[in-house]
């Protein structure tokens, strides 16, 4: 089976700090990745590589059977907008535009980039707000919602063009700790589709339950990886061993 995502010694400094040395990387199609470690160990770096969103230095990326990266050339504008259409994004702090009601947030890509009417888009958008549990909320404002709420928006306006893969960076990082629970019960739904996801986050609890490959990064490079019960139950790497163990002290 061929990954929709590969990197390939990748590497990316800001300035005279390397924040990724090499990384390898991969993730099979209908599979969730998760991607754990200290603080400043990468992970958000390596995700917005693999969106264009950063360019790495070296190394390669190829995403839904395009090469995004190849030794710190991105792709033209044009080839790089049409590849993001088929890689959903979820950030941790939302992003949504405060003047669009939650329908206007949900539609307005489908609409401006794939040229969807507005009662193909509002048909779509509306699913995909019963999805996430919020269609009575199509007509509310951003600044009206929770966080939590904020964040499902932000889920189904990704998922309303479609991607083929999902990527998520530390997505409930900016929530209330009551709030984190409705955000991975969607997630995990997503999962449970056969969504092709890359997850950043410091969730524990979720990386062991629904990942199908945990991987580590600490200091810009991948310590290890392997499926959940590996990495929690027998990690083969000494700092490994050590994040886990105060992340456990401090949960």
């Amino acid at each position: 089976m061929e990954p929709i995502v590969s990197v390939r010694g990748l590497t990316k400094s800001f300035g005279p700090v390397a924040v990724l040395q090499g990384v390898d990387f991969e993730i099979l199609p209908s599979k969730v990745s998760v991607v754990i470690g200290p603080s400043g160990s990468g992970k958000s770096t390596l995700l917005r590589c693999c969106n264009g969103l950063e360019i790495a230095d070296g190394g390669t990326i190829r995403i839904c059977g395009r090469t995004l990266v190849e030794q710190g050339r991105l792709l033209p504008d044009a080839e790089l907008n049409a590849l993001r259409r088929q890689v959903g994004m979820v950030f941790q702090s939302f992003n949504l535009f405060p003047h669009l009601s939650v329908l206007g947030n949900v539609t307005i890509a489908p609409r401006k980039l794939l040229g969807l009417s507005r009662v193909e888009a509002d048909t779509r958008a509306r699913a995909l707000l019963d999805k996430v549990g919020l269609a009575h909320k199509a007509d509310a404002y951003p600044a009206t919602l929770s966080g939590g709420q904020k964040q499902r928006v932000a889920i189904a306006r990704a998922l309303a063009m479609q991607p083929q893969v999902m990527l998520f960076d530390e997505p409930t990082s900016a929530l209330d700790p009551e709030l984190v629970g409705e955000v991975l019960q969607v997630m995990q739904a997503l999962a449970d589709e056969g969504m092709t996801m890359m997850v950043v986050t410091h969730e524990m609890g979720f990386a062991r339950k629904v990942a199908d490959m945990v991987a580590v990064m600490d200091h810009g490079v991948v310590l290890e990886s392997g499926p959940p019960a590996q990495i929690f139950d027998d990690p083969r790497h000494p700092r490994t061993r050590e994040f886990l163990q105060a992340v456990t002290k401090r949960g």
